[in-house]
């Protein structure tokens, strides 16, 4: 196995492992001694690619952008996770995770979110398999994703708010951690990003992984080719870029390229470039590179994306950026909200802020001419459309 996948510690690298309390240590064991053997079952796979191709709607297109490439000079490709059930690639990692913990004998299922999307793809699924669930969210975030958690609600899940901290992402999966502590028999904690505990960064980039398994099959169907020369994605916690970089981990030819949130500028004190200010740490029961000052308490993260505003970054992304295998490279507000823009009035397609960071290394030239790349369009913009409305003065 290559050295950019988890070993059997549970670590990428020096990244990664389970720094867990005491009383959490059954339900992560648990998981840990089982998810490989469910997850290789035949008839688990049989439901979940079902489940995938018919109520998700995979395969997602690899769209070919005509004027983005013509503009930028490379042929660049979209991976339309937008178009997934539910309006982003979260979906993928639920529909895997409520599978496994009704094989487990959950009947309760809990999830944190940021900006929304991770909590109403758990909802969904809980919708689909009638079992109850509640999302932990933060205050802040509750204010600025108001039409996801009206969808929660409407889902049947019960929103429950963070109001401590920063009241944004890491405040909520805090408290997720607590309830899950309280709850240790009955409950499944659906984590949405590669981060927390092993084995969740591993199981949750397998469930996330048939993104880059449909973009090799697609652009050898394009291109004549399986591989991009330049594969891009924005990083937070980072599910969906460990989902379109699996695959392609081994294959140097690729070069990656991650889009983290700069906020209003690295040097500012207002950032979530966790690449440029972190350093090494332990959150959310996982080793990684954290903001924290040098007392090491956390910093408090900003980005006007809410699915970026986290101080840490997945183990397996740490790995990355440490092993030069990626490169992290800081996006601002400003401008991940230009290329949000520029895709909508070229293309027609609103993406999510969160997208847009990825979009944005096209105008800052991070894509050589002459390229070819993929865009990981982790999800559409109808969740930000208020954030839009206000950034643009449009109403």
């Amino acid at each position: 196995m290559s050295s950019y996948h988890v070993d059997e510690n549970g670590f990428y690298g020096e990244f990664g492992g389970a720094f867990i309390p005491e009383m959490l240590y059954p339900n992560v064991e648990e998981l840990r001694t089982c998810y490989l053997d469910i997850l290789a079952d035949p008839a688990f796979q049989a439901e979940f690619r079902q489940l995938l191709s018919d109520y998700v709607g995979r395969p997602t297109p690899l769209y070919y952008s005509v004027r983005l490439s013509e503009k930028y000079g490379s042929k660049i490709y979209l991976k339309r996770e937008d178009l997934c059930h539910t309006g982003a690639h979260k979906v993928n990692n639920t529909i895997g995770q409520i599978l496994l913990a009704k094989r487990l004998g959950k009947t309760r299922i809990i999830a944190e979110t940021g900006a929304g999307q991770h909590g109403v793809a758990t909802a969904t699924v809980c919708a689909l398999m009638g079992l109850p669930c509640v999302v932990y969210m933060g205050a802040v975030d509750i204010a600025r994703q108001a039409p996801n958690v009206a969808r929660m609600k409407l889902l049947g899940a019960e929103v429950r708010a963070a109001t401590s901290g920063s009241r944004t992402l890491k405040d909520a999966t805090n408290e997720a951690i607590r309830d899950w502590i309280n709850n240790p028999v009955d409950t499944h904690y659906i984590i949405g990003s590669v981060v927390g505990p092993h084995p969740y960064p591993d199981m949750v980039a397998r469930f996330q992984s048939v993104i880059s398994e449909e973009i090799q099959s697609q652009l050898q169907e394009a291109e004549g080719r399986p591989d991009p020369d330049y594969l891009i994605a924005c990083v937070g916690g980072g599910s969906n870029a460990a989902g379109a970089y699996y695959h392609y981990l081994d294959r140097p030819d690729v070069k990656i390229l991650a889009a983290e949130a700069a906020g209003k500028g690295v040097d500012t004190g207002e950032s979530a470039a966790t690449s440029a200010l972190g350093r090494v740490g332990i959150i959310h029961a996982s080793k990684t590179l954290l903001m924290q000052t040098d007392d090491g308490q956390i910093t408090e993260p900003y980005s006007i994306s809410a699915g970026l505003d986290y101080p840490g970054v997945g183990p397996l992304h740490a790995h990355l950026f440490a092993t030069g295998r990626a490169t992290f490279i800081p996006v601002t507000d400003a401008e991940a909200m230009q290329a949000g823009r520029e895709l909508a009035e070229l293309e027609g397609i609103i993406p999510a802020i969160e997208t847009s960071h990825a979009l944005a290394l096209l105008a800052m030239g991070s894509v050589p001419k002459g390229s070819l790349a993929v865009i990981n369009l982790s999800g559409r913009g109808d969740k930000d459309l208020q954030t839009y409305i206000d950034y643009f003065k449009l109403a």
